[in-house]
C-alpha cells in the first residue's frame, strides 16, 4: 500500500476545536500531520497560521495543507498569497471534489463556524482521495501560476 501523504495542518482560535478533531481524523487514517498550532483557544491572527502552511506545502515539506478558521475564507485568501499554493475554501463535498480533479488545489481551507466534525470528514477523505485530472485542467493551473509570477515579479521592479 502506498504511503499517505503528509498534511501540514493550522488554524485560529475559531477553527481551533474542528482542527482538533481533524488532527484525530486524519492521524485515525494513517496520515502524517504536521500540526502547526495553535494549541489553546487563545486568539491568533489567521495569516500567520496560514502562512505557516502554506510555506510547508510550497517547500513539498508538506503534500497537503488544511486550514481553519472561522469560515475558510480568510485562511485561503492568506495562503494563496504564498507562491505555489492552491488553497480552496470548501464547506462541501462537491467542492472539494473539483478542487483538486479540476484545480489540483493543494491546501484546504474549512469553516469551523460552517462545517461539522462529520461533515469535515466526508470532505476531507473527497479531497484527499481525488487526483487532478490534468489534461485541459493542468494548462488552467498553469496560467494561474503564471499569474503569480507575472505580479510577483512586477512588484520587485
Amino acid at each position: 500500500m502506498p504511503e499517505k501523504p503528509k498534511v501540514a495542518l493550522g488554524a485560529d482560535h475559531a477553527g481551533f476545536p474542528l482542527k482538533e478533531k481533524v488532527r484525530e481524523y486524519l492521524v485515525s487514517k494513517g496520515y502524517e500531520v504536521e500540526d502547526t498550532g495553535p494549541t489553546t483557544l487563545s486568539r491568533v491572527d489567521y495569516p500567520d497560521l496560514a502562512e505557516k502552511v502554506a510555506a510547508r506545502v510550497a517547500a513539498r515539506e508538506a503534500t497537503f495543507g488544511v486550514l481553519v478558521c472561522g469560515t475558510g475564507l480568510g485562511m485561503a485568501m492568506a495562503a494563496n498569497r504564498v507562491p505555489g499554493v492552491r488553497a480552496a475554501t470548501c464547506n462541501d463535498t462537491l467542492s472539494a471534489h473539483f478542487a483538486r480533479c479540476h484545480n489540483d488545489a493543494n491546501v484546504l481551507a474549512l469553516g469551523g463556524r460552517l462545517v461539522d466534525p462529520a461533515t469535515a470528514e466526508k470532505i476531507l477523505d473527497i479531497w484527499l482521495s481525488t487526483p487532478f485530472e490534468g489534461g485541459r485542467h493542468q494548462r488552467r493551473v498553469e496560467k494561474i501560476a503564471a499569474l503569480n509570477q507575472q505580479h510577483n515579479s512586477e512588484k520587485k521592479k
